[in-house]
């Protein structure tokens, strides 16, 4: 029931998730923040089970942080993600596995480049210039095949995430009424209002 997204523009990678939390047929809030800020250039978006979802964001971002403060030196995103998508991967094969799907977002500033993986519950990992968990993802998914390119603007990207959020909330019966949108880049990790 619930929807992320992650689009790779030219230099940096916007993301965006619902912000209802439901259990079943019950939603019990709407300005739910799914997403937790790794360091400062790299970001992860969840879905899943309530208490695992967040249980799990926290392991990873709190791991990840230790893993800068031990090491002095930050992990880059695919770090990140390899990491994330080995927890994942581990938690499967034990008495108590993890049902939560990621989107881990980032900027690699040693190699000056946008990053944007899809992970799933089972610990698949991909890296893809666009990525969506949800229902929502059948209806965006062929209109990112057709709209989306390698030197997208920072507007460009904007709008067609716009576009992507708008299908949602027409085609879906589901009721996604907000969406939190942030960007990714050189300068680290802010929100967007479109």
């Amino acid at each position: 029931m619930e929807f992320l997204i992650g689009i790779i523009g030219k230099d940096f990678v916007l993301v965006a998730a619902d912000t209802t939390a439901v259990i079943s047929i019950n939603i019990f809030k709407v300005d739910e923040d799914k997403s937790r800020d790794l360091n400062k250039h790299i970001i992860m978006l969840y879905s899943g089970e309530p208490g695992d979802a967040v249980n799990f964001a926290e392991y990873i971002q709190r791991n990840v942080r230790f893993y800068g403060i031990k090491n002095g030196i930050e992990l880059n995103p695919k770090a990140a993600a390899t990491f994330t998508r080995r927890e994942l991967a581990q938690s499967l094969r034990s008495r108590k596995p993890y049902s939560v799907n990621v989107l881990i977002a980032g900027y690699d500033i040693t190699k000056t480049t946008p990053h944007l993986y899809w992970i799933d519950y089972l610990g698949t990992s991909v890296e893809a210039p666009y990525v969506a968990h949800g229902y929502g993802a059948y209806y965006t998914t062929s209109f990112l095949d057709k709209h989306h390119h390698p030197d997208l603007t920072f507007e460009e990207a904007k709008i067609l995430i716009k576009k992507c959020i708008d299908e949602i909330k027409h085609r879906l019966i589901l009721n996604l009424p907000e969406f939190k949108i942030k960007v990714v880049d050189k300068d680290g990790i802010r929100e967007v209002v479109i």
